[in-house]
C-alpha cells in the first residue's frame, strides 16, 4: 500500500535547505493546492471513515515500557466534501471499551478525520489544544518556512507511475507556532501524498500537551486526486507540575474509503458544526461485522508497528538540537508516589522529594532526589545526570540508596508501606548502598535494549528501627560487607503492552564485580514471560531465575518463596547461589457486573479469572543469610481474580507446605509510579 510504502521508504539527507529545487517544488505544491480548490472537475464526494480512538496510559522509570490500554472507542462515519472547501462529517456508529474507570472525554474534532490537508491554519482540540498554526504549504509558506528536499521513491499504480519526493519543513523561528516534519510531495504534480509532523513548544495552548504527533495519508483517486486515505494522530500529555513517569496518550487511527463523487450536495447540508451524531439507538442499531475486542486486536498489531516513534525520530532530526517538547524544563520530579512517601521496618516514615531540569528538550536531563527516614535519622537521595539523542542514553550517578535484596520486587511499593506501617508486614530485606555509576544504553529493533554499566559500592547491613501499628516486624537480614567494583551487561525485550494476543519480555543480566579484598564473583540472572492466544483466552507463562559463582556476596543472593514467588510457602524461606521459578496461568475473561462511578466513568464488564501452577527451586545457600535450600521443587497451585487491569487477588496452595497464602495487590504495570 501506498501509505506503508512511504512510512519505510528511505529516509535522506537534507540536501541544503531553502536550494532552487526545494524551494521551487514548493512553490509548485503551494499553487497545486490553490488550483485543486477551483477544479471544477471535484465538485463534491461522500466517502466512509473507519477509525479507532485509544485512551492509553503510560508508566514507569524513562517511560521506556509500552503504553497500557485504558478506553478503546470505534466509529464509523459519513464524510462528505464539497469545493472548494466545506466539510461534513457524521457519526453513524460508535461504541466503546473501557479496561479502566476513566472520565476521559474527547474533543469534538477528534470523532473525524482531517479534510483538505488542515486547510491553510492547522487547529487541532477546538482550538484549545493547537489554533491557527500556518500551513507550510499555505500562501504565506515561504515566508515562514525552510524546505529541503530527500530521495525520490516511486509508488507503482495500476493507472501510472508516482515519483514522490520527501521535502523537508523547518520554521525559519522556532520560537513561533509552527510545524516541523516532511511532506511528500507528486513530483509530477506537485500534490500533496503525505504529511507527517510535529509541532514547535509555541503551538502547544494546553500546558499539559508534551508533544503532538500527526501522519495524513492520501490515495490516488479516479486516476486524478489525492484524497484522505488513512491518517493517524497521538496526542502526549503529562502533569505540568510533577514528573512522575506516567504519561496519558490519545490515539487516533482513521481509514478512508467508498468515495463517490460529483453528488450534487447542497450548500446548505455544510451548515452548523463540521461534525454531528446520529442518534444514540440509531448510532446503537448500527451492524459491526465483529465484537470490539476481536476489532481492537485487528487493528492493535498495525497501530503498534506504526507508533509515530518514526516520525517523532524524523522530526527531531530535522529540528537538530532544539526542543520540540511543550513541557516546562522545570518541574518536581520524582521517580514514583515512594519517592514523596513510604514507610518500611528498616527506616521508617520516610519523606522525600526531587527535582529536574531539562535543556534541548528532553534529550539533557539533570535529576536530584533527597529522603529523610525519621525512624533510622539518615539522609539518603541520588543525583543524576543523562544525556539522551534518540534510544541511546548515557548516565552518570551518584547515590546512598536502601535495596531489597530481590531484582524482582513482589509488591507494589505503595502497598508495601501501607502494609507496613499498619500490620507489620514488610515485604522487602534490606540493605545500604553508597556509591557511583555510569551506564549507556542503546535501543536495538523496535522494543529492544542493551545496557552496559560500570559501578563502585559500598554495602551495609540495616537494623529494624521502627513500629508497626500493630504486629511485630521480623528481622531484618545482616547484608553488609565489603565494598564492590562491579561490571554489568543488560540485554532487554520489552513487552508489547497494548491489546496484544501475542507477547514477549524478557531481561537478561550478566554481573561481575570484585570484591575489596580480592575475591570476584560471577552473577547471571533473568526474567521474562510469553503470552499465548488460546481462543478467547491466554496462557500466560513467566520464568525468573540465577546461578551464581561461590563468592556471591549476601546482598546479591536469591530469594523465593511467598507472595510474588511461591505464594503456597512462607516469605523468602529459600534462597542462594541458584534458583528458577516458572508459573503457567490461564487467563480467561469471564462476565462481572459493571457501574457507572461518574458521568463518563464506568467499569468493564468482566473479570479475568487466572487459574495457574507454579514451581521453584533454590540451592546453594549464602552463609550468614536466613535463607535454605528446597528440598526439590517446590509447587504452588493457585487462583487470580483481576478486576478492572488494576486489582488482583491472588490464592495460592503449597503443595508441600499444605499452606493458603492470599495476597491482595495492584496490577504490576502500575508498580513503577507507586
Amino acid at each position: 500500500m501506498l501509505w506503508a510504502l512511504l512510512a519505510i521508504a528511505p529516509g535522506a539527507a537534507a540536501q541544503g535547505w531553502n536550494s532552487e529545487a526545494a524551494a521551487g517544488l514548493a512553490q509548485r505544491a503551494i499553487l497545486r493546492r490553490a488550483r485543486a480548490a477551483a477544479d471544477t472537475g471535484l465538485r463534491d464526494y461522500k466517502a466512509q471513515a473507519h477509525g479507532f480512538l485509544f485512551f492509553l496510559g503510560q508508566f514507569g522509570e524513562g517511560l521506556a515500557d509500552p503504553p497500557r490500554l485504558i478506553k478503546a472507542d470505534q466509529l464509523e462515519l459519513e464524510v462528505y466534501w464539497k469545493a472548494p472547501g466545506s466539510s461534513k462529517q457524521r457519526v453513524v456508529a460508535w461504541r466503546d471499551r473501557a479496561d479502566l474507570p476513566t472520565d476521559i472525554n474527547y474533543h469534538r474534532d477528534h470523532f473525524g478525520i482531517f479534510q483538505n490537508n488542515f486547510g491553510s491554519a492547522i487547529r487541532l482540540g477546538e482550538g484549545d489544544e493547537v489554533r491557527d498554526v500556518p500551513h507550510p504549504l499555505s500562501p504565506r509558506g515561504p515566508e515562514l518556512y525552510d524546505y529541503a528536499l530527500g530521495d525520490t521513491t516511486t509508488i507503482f499504480f495500476s493507472q501510472r507511475e508516482v515519483r514522490v519526493v520527501p521535502l523537508r519543513v523547518r520554521p525559519k523561528d522556532f520560537g513561533a507556532a509552527r510545524i516541523v516534519g516532511t511532506l511528500y510531495v507528486d513530483a509530477e504534480t506537485a500534490d500533496l501524498v503525505r504529511l507527517a509532523f510535529d509541532f514547535t513548544p509555541k503551538a502547544y495552548l494546553d500546558p499539559q500537551l508534551e508533544d503532538v504527533s500527526i501522519v495524513l495519508d492520501n490515495a490516488l483517486q479516479e486516476a486524478r486526486w489525492w484524497l484522505p486515505y488513512r491518517q493517524e494522530i497521538e496526542i502526549r500529555r503529562r502533569a505540568t507540575w510533577l514528573d512522575v513517569p506516567a504519561r496519558g496518550i490519545i490515539r487516533g487511527r482513521w481509514e478512508i474509503d467508498g468515495y463517490v463523487f460529483n453528488l450534487g450536495l447542497a450548500q446548505r447540508w455544510f451548515a452548523g458544526e463540521e461534525i454531528t451524531f446520529l442518534p444514540k439507538a440509531e448510532r446503537d442499531s448500527f451492524p459491526w461485522r465483529e465484537p470490539l475486542s476481536a476489532a481492537i486486536q485487528d487493528v492493535a498489531e498495525p497501530v503498534r508497528q506504526n507508533d509515530l516513534e518514526r516520525v517523532r525520530a524524523e522530526v527531531q532530526e530535522i529540528a537538530g538540537r532544539r526542543a520540540l517538547t511543550g513541557l516546562k524544563p522545570r518541574r518536581v520530579g520524582v521517580r514514583s508516589l515512594s519517592d514523596l512517601v513510604r514507610a518500611n521496618r528498616v527506616e521508617g516514615l520516610t519523606l522525600g522529594a526531587g527535582a529536574v531540569l531539562r535543556g534541548g528538550g528532553e534529550r539533557r536531563e539533570l535529576r536530584g532526589i533527597a529522603s529523610y527516614g525519621f525512624a533510622d535519622g539518615r539522609p539518603k537521595g541520588s543525583l543524576t545526570a543523562a544525556e539522551h539523542s534518540g534510544r541511546t542514553s548515557l548516565e552518570a550517578s551518584l547515590f546512598r540508596e536502601v535495596r531489597d535484596v530481590s531484582d524482582v520486587p513482589v509488591i507494589a511499593p505503595l502497598l508495601n508501606s501501607f502494609s507496613s506501617q499498619e500490620f507489620g508486614a514488610d515485604y522487602g530485606d534490606y540493605y545500604l548502598a553508597d556509591g557511583a555509576r555510569l551506564a549507556y544504553r542503546r535501543g536495538t529493533g523496535v522494543r529492544g535494549e542493551w545496557s552496559a554499566t560500570l559501578g563502585r559500592e559500598s554495602i551495609r547491613s540495616l537494623a529494624v528501627r521502627a513500629d508497626p501499628a500493630t504486629g511485630t516486624f521480623r528481622p531484618n537480614p545482616p547484608l553488609g560487607g565489603p565494598g564492590v567494583d562491579l561490571a554489568q551487561l543488560a540485554l532487554r525485550r520489552r513487552s508489547e503492552g497494548f491489546a496484544v494476543r501475542h507477547d514477549l519480555h524478557y531481561e537478561a543480566v550478566a554481573e561481575a564485580g570484585r570484591l575489596d579484598g580480592g575475591a570476584s564473583y560471577l552473577r547471571l540472572s533473568g526474567t521474562g514471560h510469553v503470552l499465548l492466544p488460546a481462543g478467547g483466552t491466554r496462557v500466560l507463562v513467566r520464568l525468573q531465575g540465577g546461578i551464581a559463582s561461590s563468592a556471591l556476596p549476601a546482598h546479591r543472593a536469591f530469594v523465593l518463596g511467598g507472595r510474588g514467588t511461591l505464594l503456597g510457602d512462607a516469605f523468602r524461606q529459600w534462597g542462594g547461589a541458584r534458583v528458577a521459578l516458572a508459573q503457567v496461568e490461564w487467563r480467561a475473561p469471564v462476565p462481572f457486573v459493571s457501574f457507572g462511578p461518574g458521568p463518563y466513568a464506568r467499569t468493564p464488564r468482566t473479570i479475568t479469572v487466572a487459574p495457574y501452577v507454579a514451581a521453584g527451586w533454590a540451592d546453594r545457600p549464602i552463609a550468614g543469610t536466613p535463607w535454605a535450600a528446597t528440598p526439590g521443587a517446590r509447587v504452588t497451585i493457585g487462583l487470580g481474580f483481576e478486576w478492572l487491569g488494576f486489582f488482583r487477588l491472588d490464592a495460592g496452595f503449597g503443595g508441600q507446605s499444605r499452606r493458603l497464602g492470599l495476597a491482595f495487590d495492584v496490577a504490576r504495570d502500575f508498580w513503577a509510579i507507586l
